[in-house]
This record gives C-alpha cells, sequence and structure tokens, in this order.
C-alpha cells in the first residue's frame, strides 16, 4: 500500500470532521418544535395540510324542509240588525256603535238628530234612526214599495218635522221629499204638508188652538250631570235676574243643550266657543267672553242687557218671539244647519226649570 503524504492525510481529516458538523446542523433543523412550526405557518398566512383538509371547515347542509305557513283565523262576521224607526240610549253607547249595530253611517245618523262630532249622548235619550243612510258595507234591505197616495196635515204650534213624521209613521226624509223641504227649513202654525204613504184628504181642517205642552213622562228627560246642573243653574239664575219668563229659559236651556250639551266647552265648528257656541268672529266677543257662562247668555238673551249692541240679536230682540215655537225661536237666534234639532230637548228643559226653580 503506498504510503500517504502529510498534506494528503490532513486534507482527508477536515473533509470527514466537516461532514460530520454539517450532519449535526441539519439534524437540530429537523428536530424544531411543532410549535414554531405553526407558528410560522399562521404569521406567514400558510395552511398546514391536517387544516386545509379539516372536516370542521365543511358547510352544513341546509334542511330542505320548508318552514312552516303561519295561518290567520277567519273574522268572524259581523251581525247587522235591521234599523227601527227610533233607538233610546243604553249606558255604554256611541253615536259610531249605534250606527255600525244598524248598519247605518255614523254622519247621517248624526245629521238627522241634529248632533256634531263633539255631541254627547245619554242613556234614555231617543235618538232617530229612520231616514239615516245606510254604510256601504252594510248589507241594504230591499226598501218596500212606494205608497201610491199621500194625506195633508196642518201644521200647529209646538209641531216639528220629526214629530210629524214620527206621528204618521213616515220617515222625516219622505216629508221633506214630500214638500220640498230640507233639513234648514221652518215650519210654522197653518202650514199644510203633504205626508206620503197616508190617504188623500178632502179638505183641510182648520187649524186647532195650540195644546198646553203635556208634562214631560220620564223616559224623555235627560238626566243632569253635575257639570250640566251648574251650566243650568246658571241659565236660570241669569235669565230671572233680567225677567225672562220660564218660555225664555227653556228656549236658552233646549239651545244650550243642543249646542254644547250644557258643556262650557272650548271648541266646536269653525271658532264656536262655550255653551251656546258663540263665534268670536262674528261678533259674539272674545274667545275669553264667549267662554263666560253669565255672559254668554245675557248675550243669547240680548234686549237690554246684549254685551254686543249692534253686533249679534238676542231672544228678546225678535218680534213675536214668545208666540214662535221652542225650535223656531232657537233657530232665530242661533242660525243652525238643523232647526228641528232643538225640538227634543223641550221635555228635558222643562223638566229642569221645574227641578231648579
Amino acid at each position: 500500500m503506498p504510503a500517504v503524504d502529510g498534506s494528503a492525510e490532513r486534507a482527508l481529516t477536515e473533509s470527514a470532521t466537516n461532514s460530520r458538523a454539517h450532519g449535526r446542523r441539519r439534524a437540530r433543523n429537523l428536530t424544531l418544535p411543532l410549535v414554531l412550526t405553526g407558528s410560522l405557518a399562521a404569521s406567514m398566512q400558510i395552511a398546514l395540510p391536517a387544516a386545509a383538509h379539516s372536516p370542521m371547515s365543511s358547510p352544513k347542509p341546509r334542511s330542505s324542509v320548508p318552514a312552516p305557513t303561519p295561518t290567520t283565523a277567519a273574522p268572524t262576521p259581523l251581525t247587522i240588525q235591521a234599523a227601527p224607526a227610533q233607538y233610546t240610549v243604553e249606558s255604554g253607547d256611541t253615536i259610531s256603535g249605534i250606527a255600525s249595530k244598524f248598519g247605518l253611517a255614523t254622519a247621517s245618523v248624526l245629521a238627522l238628530n241634529g248632533l256634531g262630532w263633539s255631541s254627547m249622548i245619554f242613556p234614555g235619550q231617543t235618538l232617530l234612526l229612520t231616514g239615516a243612510t245606510a254604510s256601504p258595507d252594510a248589507a241594504q234591505p230591499t226598501p218596500p214599495p212606494p205608497a201610491p197616495s199621500s194625506s195633508t196635515y196642518t201644521v200647529v204650534s209646538g209641531d216639528t218635522v220629526s214629530g210629524i213624521a214620527s206621528a204618521h209613521g213616515v220617515s222625516v226624509a219622505a216629508v221633506f221629499a214630500a214638500n220640498g223641504l230640507s233639513s234648514g227649513s221652518i215650519i210654522y202654525p197653518g202650514q199644510d204638508l203633504a205626508i206620503p204613504g197616508g190617504s188623500p184628504t178632502s179638505a183641510v181642517p182648520a187649524p186647532a188652538p195650540a195644546p198646553a205642552p203635556a208634562p214631560p213622562t220620564e223616559a224623555a228627560i235627560t238626566p243632569m250631570t253635575a257639570e250640566m246642573r251648574s251650566n243650568a243653574a246658571i241659565i236660570v239664575s241669569t235669565a230671572r235676574a233680567i225677567g225672562v219668563s220660564d218660555h225664555g229659559i227653556v228656549i236658552a236651556l233646549v239651545t244650550a243643550a243642543q249646542e254644547s250639551s250644557l258643556r262650557n266647552v272650548q271648541h266646536g265648528d269653525r271658532d264656536s266657543l262655550g255653551l251656546f257656541q258663540q263665534r268670536p268672529s262674528m261678533g259674539w266677543g272674545t274667545a275669553e267672553q264667549a267662554l263666560d257662562p253669565v255672559r254668554a247668555t245675557k248675550a243669547f238673551f240680548g234686549g237690554h242687557v246684549n254685551p254686543n249692541p249692534g253686533l249679534t240679536t238676542g231672544l228678546l230682540d225678535i218680534d213675536g218671539w214668545e208666540s214662535l215655537t221652542i225650535s223656531a225661536a232657537a233657530q232665530a237666534v242661533q242660525k243652525s244647519a238643523h232647526p228641528d234639532a232643538y225640538s227634543k230637548w223641550e221635555a228635558s228643559a222643562r223638566s229642569w226649570v221645574s227641578e231648579l226653580g
């Protein structure tokens, strides 16, 4: 075997040493902790093979079963009763409720009875329903065939169109139509009215003398609330202080009952205010004055106590007011769109005057 010189031997030794050092460094790199490897992968946004194929990342399949459809209960059908000629108000009643019960329009019931949207009704009060327009949603009964003939009635003192119609079993609207009248018309003693559906008369009887007012029946009397009693007492005491008769006091009470339900209300049609719904824009005083019940009462009576001389006309300023019917006298002062509405308060007003003294 040939001898190796010193240089060759040193070269072999260094080569072996370098190989061993390289092997140790490679081993260290292969044994890096898995945690460090995972951290490096996360910081470099590299998905590890295990994570990339993890079953937890698979989306859940959607259910193919449709959601149940909510059901709505069928509404209970509304039972509409046939409307009677008149209806007596019961506790808890409202105009809209009464109208709905009989398939009528609320506005028509208000107009037929001379009421406003702010008017109050009371248990025991009688409302007219015949002649009110049925609601469009209500089932309409078949109207009876019109009667071929008519009779004639001569108006006497104290009569109203609604009272005449009720006495002959016909509607107010039918009497209006047969005589070319409207809700703003005034009837007077001695006037002949055609009554549709009756037998024609051969001769018109002479006007009978006006009968004495019948005592009010208990069913026709509207009981007064504490507020109504307080305001009615002011009207009565103010009237007596200026020498107004009981007839004049009744006229004032039916007017206040119809216009405000004897309440000193701070609202009304347009700028109407107070017990008598007097309008400041029409010369009845300021808003504050119209809400003063004593001043408002004096303005209604007028005459020598008129607080608006030359601007408004009161009851005492009307020639012959004592011979007018209650409704005609009240209408002469108020000039209402529903002149016949005052009469329904007459029995109550007479009872109130007797009660208040």
